[in-house]
């Protein structure tokens, strides 16, 4: 069928804002005890579901009274299969336990404080979790039928996470660290015994492992004969995995120096590996330039690619069942979030669905990592990103596209090559995408995160900017209807790109943005109180610096013509921080639109909103873009 003439940005598009929004959220997916059922968390409408599905049987949902969800700092960690039981943290504050098939979910925890990354010892008697109560993080154990008040097994440091049990149920490992530091900055690997008296669990003396102020590790894990303790570090720069002989202490990495295999550990819960059955090898997730594959490494050093998912380019939460069975949440440019499973023989299956999945590869855009150059003080930098080209198999244009530069949130996080449903709503519609990993992205080795210290409002505008210019002089965009849009810090380089880059962009989308930098110091959560001492710099002798590159200081400086949206009940990033720049741009009759979400947070989550926004920003890109 021949393609239609039709002006680039004004494409109809079979991907709607309405199958946009019925797109269910998977978390995590999990193995249970005989090793051919999975337990997978997935979420519509903000309220989280837990879904088990035996083989030759339909999926049955375990809670439907009670919303899973980790309770602390970003969340996370939601829940973890014993056997025949589930142990998963709700957002009352407790963990529960219930059987896979029958039975109603029962508190082994007390209405007290917040939850998450329940772990159960191997014997099955006693679950370990991250504990937080009036800003105070702890490890605490409980038995596992909640029959007893739970008990302290460390607490003193600023943060917490990833509790794991020996094989043997005699000692716990997890992962700590202290403000300032962020979890990708420094943490420590922690181990303690553990004995049991009188129908107590007594933690004891605990000992650093690995990691340091500024080697940043997680999710350890106990090889399944307890004789290797495996980690993540960055201390060559790159997330590897090591192993750590239990017996000698001896340490040494196992994986590709060329790869990164981990993530930032934004929440609770995070699994880039899985060890397999004999304890000889593990099953790892590894990326390159925002590309992910399944590799196999093997203790004595020896590593392949592992030849499963192949079809997919992010992947995570991986499981691996004492058989050998791998399981993930697994997804590409031109693939929704599935639930999959890889036998240990190879053969794969599709467990679950995030969406129908009724568009053809034909009307997806084939995401492709790009890179441009980028001046900082007479040094020449590389900034790198991933381009998704206007794609609609019924029409066709001249000229060039108009474009959005994509800033994501963070800023210490990465765009990777998975479905971005918002990529592809604006792809498909005729429009260039690219979405920028600017410095201070992870996914590039440590270096390259650490190039935003104490540069956050500069490089990240740099970088926006160039990525701007690459795009028109490539000639993938025309030059003057590019767009830059981002959320949370995303939208704080938004509104710093509009004030102190005006022109550049001919209109902005800020989603929960960033404008006041000493509010959002003073006033933010736990988590983040002190992420801006490496990003900015300390207060109060980087004053200056906070004043200078707070976007509410500079508002009056914006021309270009702007869309700000924003969550009434966010917490994170307070409704004022908005109202602020809408003031000064309505006072200048700058054209901009604003739009609060009452039932909203920091992000979307609702249903309705996530229809009303894409249809919203569609229409106001139409005329300030297209038409304006």
């Amino acid at each position: 069928m021949a393609k239609k003439q039709r002006q680039y940005g004004l494409w109809d598009s079979a991907l709607s804002p309405q199958m946009m929004a019925g797109q269910a959220r998977l978390s995590d997916v999990q193995w249970a005890g005989d090793e051919e059922t999975l337990v997978w968390l997935e979420s519509r409408d903000g309220r989280g579901v837990l879904k088990v599905k035996r083989p030759g049987q339909a999926a049955r949902a375990v809670n439907d009274r009670l919303n899973v969800r980790g309770g602390v700092g970003y969340g996370g960690g939601e829940f973890c299969v014993h056997g025949e039981r589930i142990y998963f943290s709700a957002d009352d504050g407790r963990i529960y336990g219930v059987t896979l098939d029958r039975g109603l979910p029962e508190p082994i925890t007390p209405e007290w404080g917040s939850a998450a990354s329940p772990t159960v010892s191997p014997d099955g008697q006693w679950v370990a979790y991250v504990h937080r109560h009036d800003d105070v993080d702890r490890i605490a154990v409980v038995d596992a039928a909640g029959n007893s008040w739970p008990v302290i097994a460390a607490e003193g440091a600023d943060f917490y996470m990833q509790p794991v049990w020996h094989p043997d149920s005699d000692a716990l490992v997890w992962v700590q660290w202290d403000h300032p530091n962020m979890p990708w900055n420094g943490t420590f690997v922690v181990s303690a015994p553990v004995v049991f008296e009188q129908g107590c669990a007594l933690v004891g003396e605990p000992g650093i492992v690995a990691g340091d102020t500024d080697v940043a590790c997680q999710q350890p894990m106990y090889s399944p004969d307890g004789k290797h303790l495996a980690f993540l570090s960055d201390e060559s720069g790159w997330w590897q995995v090591n192993i750590r002989d239990v017996a000698s202490g001896e340490t040494r990495s196992i994986s590709s120096p060329e790869r990164e295999y981990a993530t930032p550990a934004w929440v609770q819960g995070l699994r880039h590996y899985g060890w397999g059955a004999d304890g000889k090898e593990l099953i790892a997730i590894s990326t390159n330039e925002g590309v992910a594959r399944v590799d196999r490494l093997r203790v004595d050093g020896q590593a392949e690619r592992a030849g499963i998912f192949e079809q997919y380019s992010a992947i995570g939460q991986i499981s691996v069942s004492p058989a050998g069975n791998v399981a993930a949440i697994a997804e590409s440019s031109a693939i929704p979030p599935r639930v999959v499973a890889a036998t240990a023989d190879g053969d794969e299956v599709v467990v679950r669905h995030s969406s129908s999945e009724r568009l053809s590869a034909a009307e997806l855009a084939t995401v492709k990592p790009v890179s441009w150059e980028v001046d900082d003080a007479g040094a020449v930098q590389r900034v790198y990103g991933l381009y998704y080209p206007p794609t609609n198999p019924r029409f066709e244009a001249d000229g060039k596209p108009p474009a959005l530069v994509m800033i994501h949130g963070g800023p210490t996080s990465q765009r990777s090559a998975r479905w971005e449903q918002r990529n592809q709503f604006f792809a498909s519609r005729g429009w260039a995408v690219l979405d920028v990993n600017y410095r201070g992205s992870t996914g590039y080795g440590r270096q390259y995160m650490e190039a935003l210290f104490g540069e956050w409002g500069v490089a990240d505008v740099e970088d926006a900017v160039g990525a701007a210019n690459f795009l028109a002089d490539e000639g993938l965009a025309s030059r003057d209807q590019i767009v830059i849009m981002g959320g949370s810090a995303g939208g704080y380089t938004v509104l710093q790109s509009l004030a102190s880059r005006p022109g550049v962009f001919r209109a902005g989308v800020c989603l929960y943005g960033i404008s006041d930098l000493f509010a959002l110091q003073m006033g933010t959560h736990k988590f983040e109180a002190r992420y801006n001492d490496s990003l900015i710099g300390p207060l109060p002798e980087a004053a200056d610096r906070y004043r200078e590159r707070s976007p509410i200081n500079s508002a009056d400086a914006i021309e270009d013509a702007v869309a700000i949206y924003h969550g009434a009940k966010d917490k994170v990033v307070p409704l004022d921080q908005a109202e602020v720049i809408v003031g000064s741009l309505k006072r200048r009759g700058v054209p901009h639109l604003y739009h609060v979400y009452e039932e909203e947070g920091h992000g979307w989550r609702r249903e309705d909103t996530i229809v009303h926004f894409h249809e919203s920003v569609l229409d106001f890109l139409t005329r300030q873009v297209i038409y304006g």
